[in-house]
């Protein structure tokens, strides 16, 4: 349910924004799928054990989608539910707009959730709000590790070893031409009907320390697998096995890339949203965007 959550005359609905995190190494992705373990479904089978998960209304929406394997430290979704009426609502104190205690409901799921997902806030959210289309940027963190022993076993599930040794200033390089508004066709894994053009508003290496390497990337949005097409194919530039000018010539030609790197060493690190008073506008203005081009986002 997408819709911002509109109260009526009886109670109606109230949103509830969550801030989460998770380590994606044993989930199937974000998007809840038969007969695997994903992060959407052990968060609804947590929030249906404790309220408002009776009265929840529509699945969970997210910002972002995250694949196999990928991490969050700064997902965020919202849930629709019913109000109450009562003044307590299985132990929880319910205030006058029919809306249980959340501190202390935060504290009953992550009680029941598995500790590789926690929820780190639990809001009402401001009205307009939908975590996905409002949300005008999302920010994505890839490690990577060029040591000649490979990575620091307690960073193994969060960052790449990359056996070669990787040179920044080539990888920002063949970065540059990369940011603005393109077709990432070639760096997309395409889904019938969805658009594969996107808003690159950041794409930059940096050394932060003797071996490891981070690469930031933000845009409007993501299509599928784009962050580790376009974090792949500037590794092989790294380290010399491939030129930056391949790189543009791949975005220009609209053709698969075939240089995809390993999900856990991606995290989404934030995601921004505007003010308050324009989450409606932003909310529509996106919705029609993808409705006019279905996004796989």
């Amino acid at each position: 349910m997408n819709e911002p959550a509109v109260p009526t005359v009886d109670g109606g609905l109230v949103r509830i924004r969550l801030d989460l995190a998770y380590d994606g190494t044993d989930f199937s992705g974000w998007a809840k799928q038969p007969r695997q373990r994903t992060v959407q479904g052990v968060l609804e089978e947590a929030l249906a054990k404790q309220p408002p998960g009776e009265a929840m209304v529509g699945p969970m929406v997210v910002a972002g989608r995250t694949d196999a394997g990928v991490h969050a430290t700064a997902q965020v979704a919202h849930v629709d539910a019913s109000r109450f009426a009562g003044k307590t609502l299985r132990g929880l104190a319910v205030d006058e707009q029919g809306v249980p205690d959340l501190i202390r409901l935060r504290h009953r799921w992550n009680r029941v959730l598995p500790p590789d997902v926690r929820v780190l806030a639990v809001d009402v959210a401001p009205d307009g709000f939908d975590a996905r289309f409002s949300a005008m940027r999302r920010h994505y963190l890839y490690k990577v590790s060029d040591a000649p022993w490979g990575v620091d076993p307690l960073r193994r599930r969060d960052t790449l070893a990359w056996p070669r040794a990787l040179v920044v200033e080539a990888m920002n390089e063949a970065a540059s031409p990369l940011i603005g508004l393109h077709d990432f066709a070639a760096f997309c894994k395409q889904r019938e009907g969805a658009t594969t053009i996107r808003h690159l508003q950041r794409l930059s290496w940096r050394q932060v320390g003797e071996h490891e390497i981070h690469a930031t990337v933000t845009a409007d949005a993501f299509c599928h697998s784009m962050v580790r097409s376009l974090v792949g194919a500037l590794l092989l530039v790294g380290d010399g096995r491939r030129s930056a000018a391949s790189v543009v010539e791949s975005l220009r030609s609209h053709l698969r890339d075939s240089a995809v790197a390993p999900p856990h060493g991606l995290t989404l690190i934030g995601v921004d949203y505007p003010p308050a008073g324009e989450l409606a506008a932003r909310a529509n203005e996106t919705r029609n965007t993808r409705s006019a081009h279905p996004s796989s986002s």
